[in-house]
């Protein structure tokens, strides 16, 4: 299957293909919480907005970096792939609630509900909202099967065209913003940030869900790639280079968002949220005009990230059901997705936060043993060992993301006792310490050759 953006000829066109390659994977997964949630974090983080940035950048730039090195160097041509080693019952189970959870659930619905409320409903009489967020959404999913019918064009719709524009228009804002800045960065953090800035911003980043996300998405640069003519080496090697390039650029987007957040608490207070925040920030600058402005820009983030995520879960699942098409798959999650989305931005944040630290810990946990011991004897042994290690603190994160009611009897004894004696559980970490110690006792019992076969590495045909 051959893409007509480009041919890989000559160096040009490798490296041309290289950058539309980047563009196709920043835009993928660049979304409406990528771009507000710095922007609160660097309102609420003062003059301590450099630590939380790096914090930030990690979880939310480095771990999504070390997902699609995972992908890379374990040749896994989507998320089944990539979790087979712990078993084929885990991957499929793990690949139905990672694309259903980013996917027509939740994450795919929000970034019709988040576009609608950025770029519409400011716009129009708030007795229609609910007939104009029908009509808005009806169109957005319509677009989003439209374009996501040719899989081999993806490169062109998002990689070569739709994230060139909001780069264009972000570049704008920025500039306008850093030539004129609001003041200074002398104002004083929030007490989460006066202290442990750089973990507070690394547990703003987990709101990205960026790391997550690029392992369901895996599929569909994959293929892009193969598209473009490369197989193997070659193919390993421009995904690599092309995700550190979008990677490198989120970050520093990342750090112009977080100043503008900072700059901003010299006109105006601490905002609810950061799209508040941004809307105040683009209308002092642009005024009326800000508005539209901002509607666009955030359309085209949740635009692209929308055609990403319904073409991946189609990709996944017809490579999980074959007997069901790619197009009924797409049909599929496009309707489930419109049909969420008219429930409302605010509920759909609500159900989907728990479900997310359960699959957070799970999927870095993944990424874990995916970049260390993959192409090992005993690498079934270490992944079996880790993820089972990671699953009971992944289950208690969820149960104390979720709404009071769950956190009753038995759950909320266990909660006490996790947050109490597990190191970094009150701070939603307390998975890292099982999961480290899972991993090396898997690597001990795979050294000594307890419960190793040949074939639980990555299987062959999962192989570029």
């Amino acid at each position: 299957m051959q893409n007509d953006l480009l041919e890989p000829k000559s160096n040009k066109s490798k490296f041309l293909q290289l950058l539309v390659v980047s563009s196709l994977i920043f835009g993928m997964f660049f979304g409406s919480g990528n771009l507000i949630f710095p922007v609160h974090l660097g309102q609420m983080a003062g003059n301590n907005w450099f630590a939380a940035a790096v914090g930030f950048a990690v979880s939310g730039s480095l771990f999504p970096l070390l997902a699609i090195l995972a992908v890379v160097v374990t040749k896994s041509d989507g998320l089944y792939d990539l979790a087979r080693p712990v078993g084929r019952h885990y991957a499929a189970l793990f690949l139905v609630l990672v694309h259903l959870t980013i996917g027509p659930f939740f994450g795919t619905p929000r970034t019709a509900a988040t576009a609608f409320e950025m770029a519409a409903k400011p716009f129009l009489p708030a007795q229609f909202n609910q007939l104009s967020m029908f009509v808005f959404t009806a169109v957005f999913f319509g677009l989003a099967y439209a374009l996501s019918v040719h899989q081999n064009r993806l490169v062109k719709y998002v990689g070569k065209y739709l994230n060139t524009i909001f780069l264009v228009l972000l570049a704008v804002i920025f500039v306008v913003a850093f030539t004129n800045p609001m003041g200074g960065l002398n104002h004083m953090p929030t007490t989460a940030y006066q202290t442990t800035a750089t973990i507070s911003g690394m547990l703003e980043g987990y709101n990205t869900v960026d790391a997550v996300a690029l392992l369901a998405l895996s599929v569909t640069f994959v293929r892009s790639v193969k598209g473009l003519g490369y197989r193997d080496k070659q193919l390993s090697s421009l995904t690599a280079k092309a995700g550190t390039m979008a990677i490198t650029l989120e970050v520093f987007v990342y750090l112009g968002l977080v100043l503008l957040g900072a700059f901003s608490l010299n006109k105006m207070r601490l905002s609810a949220n950061g799209g508040d925040a941004l809307s105040t920030i683009v209308g002092d600058y642009f005024g009326n005009f800000g508005a539209a402005l901002l509607g666009v820009l955030v359309t085209l983030g949740v635009f692209t990230t929308a055609l990403g995520l319904v073409a991946s879960f189609a990709q996944d699942f017809h490579k999980l059901f074959p007997k069901v098409s790619y197009l009924t798959w797409l049909r599929l999650t496009c309707f489930v997705s419109f049909v969420v989305a008219n429930a409302g931005l605010d509920t759909i944040i609500s159900y989907s936060l728990p479900v997310l630290m359960l699959l957070y810990p799970l999927s870095l946990a993944l990424i874990l043993v995916s970049l260390t011991v993959h192409n090992k004897p005993y690498a079934g042994v270490v992944y079996k060992m880790t993820i089972a290690f990671t699953v009971l603190p992944a289950v208690l994160d969820m149960f104390n993301a979720a709404p009071a009611v769950f956190q009753v009897g038995f759950v909320k004894t266990a909660l006490n006792v996790y947050h109490q004696y597990l190191p970094f559980a009150s701070l939603g970490l307390g998975w890292v310490t099982p999961t480290l110690l899972g991993f090396v006792l898997g690597l001990v019992l795979g050294k000594m050759g307890v419960f190793v076969t040949n074939n639980e590495t990555v299987p062959q045909e999962s192989k570029y």
